[in-house]
């Protein structure tokens, strides 16, 4: 991959100061000098809340880090509303199962593929991207051409873990998308089955979809899909890993679903006309990962 993209700094941005410029270079000096010998002795330099942002561009291709190698996200400069990545593409399988409601949301912004595909071609949802680090929210208007907020649009900064708690978002979500990682991308750092309880609860009543971006090769997988399978009632199953090691989790709240496949390949046709998106590999991933054949139904 190409070296790091030299931008100013996203974090400088998102917590610089105003400075007080009132004041003359001398008393500013005999200020800071006062202020200095009754400051508290510091060891080590204080470590900063959240790791650097980065980029990197290759074949067109622009990169989100978190000042590691692991890529937090990506826009090919061409297509800067479509989702690259394939593990992105598969966050949005809830398709297959709910039609467009009227909220979406996502927790963990990252480069905003999810956030600004939804916002261009699923017209009759507002969506609303929940990111706790600001430099993040920066990084995706700057450099990764995340429109502002409008009427279907809102990008908060909160903790995620405050959003689903809030008593105001429950019954309200039809489609919740997570993609919480931080700088090594290892796992997410949310996962408890409190968590998950809270993600269900601000689903909609009578139907409602959660995507999950979770790490097949890592024990955190194990881990998720078992809080996953407690908060919802072993009702998630997770698609085949895909080629970067990430495997998406669908979890399912509302009635009881007993779909065929070929009503799930008949819409599945449609949101690759509609979308461009590959759904139909998403439908025989989930009839592989359900064990059933595909002239059977999915059940969950």
């Amino acid at each position: 991959m190409t070296n790091l993209i030299k931008r100013a700094s996203a974090e400088a941005r998102a917590f610089s100061r105003k400075k007080d410029n009132s004041k003359s270079k001398r008393q500013r000096s005999d200020d800071d000098r006062d202020d200095l010998a009754n400051a508290p002795r510091i060891d080590a330099p204080r470590k900063p809340r959240f790791a650097p942002v980065t980029f990197s561009e290759e074949g067109g291709v622009r990169y989100l880090h978190f000042g590691t190698e692991w890529v937090q996200g990506a826009m090919r400069l061409k297509k800067p509303d479509h989702i690259e990545l394939e593990y992105a593409q598969q966050m949005m399988a809830w398709l297959l199962f709910v039609e467009t409601p009227e909220r979406i949301v996502q927790l963990g912004l990252g480069a905003a593929a999810l956030t600004k595909f939804c916002h261009r071609f699923l017209k009759r949802a507002k969506v609303e991207a929940v990111e706790l680090n600001p430099a993040v929210v920066i990084a995706a208007r700057a450099m990764f051409e995340l429109a502002y907020d409008d009427a279907r649009l809102t990008v908060t900064e909160r903790d995620a873990w405050e959003f689903v708690n809030d008593r105001a978002n429950h019954g309200t979500i039809g489609a919740l998308q997570i993609d919480l990682y931080d700088a090594t991308a290892r796992g997410p750092v949310l996962d408890s089955v409190s968590f998950y309880r809270a993600c269900r609860a601000c689903l909609t009543p009578q139907a409602g979809v959660v995507t999950i971006n979770l790490f097949g090769d890592h024990p955190s997988f194990v881990r998720n899909m078992r809080h996953l399978n407690e908060a919802f009632d072993h009702r998630v199953i997770a698609l085949p890993e895909v080629h970067d090691g990430n495997r998406v989790a669908i979890a399912f709240a509302g009635p009881a679903l007993d779909v065929p496949f070929a009503a799930l390949d008949a819409r599945a046709k449609l949101i690759e006309a509609q979308l461009g998106l590959p759904a139909r590999k998403w439908v025989k991933g989930l009839a592989e990962s359900a064990g059933i054949a595909t002239s059977g139904a999915f059940s969950i």
